[in-house]
């Protein structure tokens, strides 16, 4: 079992380096690191998308061990969530949970085999450092239906370095809507936990499929 570092999260580089971490991580995540760390952003997320009204059925990028889609049932969604990411480990902490339609392990960041349809498309804390970015929102499109309702976070800290949004301006054509709000990811328990990531802001994308 290892303990969540955020340091060296995001220090990752490339697919076979977060498949180690995380298969490490599985275990201790929720406990150790959400838990330990106040982690608001996966909340965020889930209201940012029941306030834009968002139906089903939803797919949950870089599920993890489902932090999001506990929050969505809290909040009251009844219907039916898929799960994808790259990390096989992580996903079977979710699958415990009983929270998903169906698991699937992928990496976003290239065409998905999944059945088109998405009504919903939600993500917290996929999109940031020695992760996914920009580059994973053009297959995300292709697996949404028309009309579907996107909310997604992005690590401040990226935003700019990583190029998000001129490539959200690129898909100008194909998404409309586009609203952006900057939220915290953490509470007052990562002050003592981590002081120097204690502070860390997201911005929460939201947008609908044209």
């Amino acid at each position: 079992m290892t303990k969540a570092d955020l340091n060296g999260a995001y220090a990752l580089s490339g697919p076979e380096a977060c498949l180690q971490l995380y298969a490490g991580w599985a275990d201790s995540y929720d406990s150790d690191f959400a838990a330990g760390m106040d982690y608001l952003l996966p909340a965020h997320v889930a209201a940012a998308w029941m306030e834009g009204g968002g139906t089903g059925p939803v797919l949950d990028i870089g599920a993890g061990t489902g932090l999001l889609a506990a929050a969505l049932r809290g909040l009251g969604f009844d219907g039916p969530i898929d799960a994808v990411d790259l990390s096989g480990e992580m996903l079977e902490r979710a699958r415990d949970k009983g929270l998903y339609r169906a698991l699937y392990q992928a990496d976003i960041t290239q065409p998905l085999d999944l059945q088109p349809g998405y009504g919903g498309l939600v993500s917290s804390g996929t999109f940031t450092h020695g992760h996914v970015g920009p580059e994973g929102l053009t297959p995300l499109l292709h697996v949404a239906a028309p009309g579907a309702l996107f909310a997604l976070s992005v690590n401040a800290a990226v935003w700019d370095n990583r190029g998000f949004g001129p490539a959200l301006d690129a898909m100008a054509d194909a998404i409309s809507g586009l609203e952006v709000r900057e939220v915290p990811i953490y509470g007052e328990a990562a002050r003592t936990r981590d002081p120097d990531h204690a502070g860390d802001r997201a911005l929460i994308v939201r947008f609908r499929k044209a």
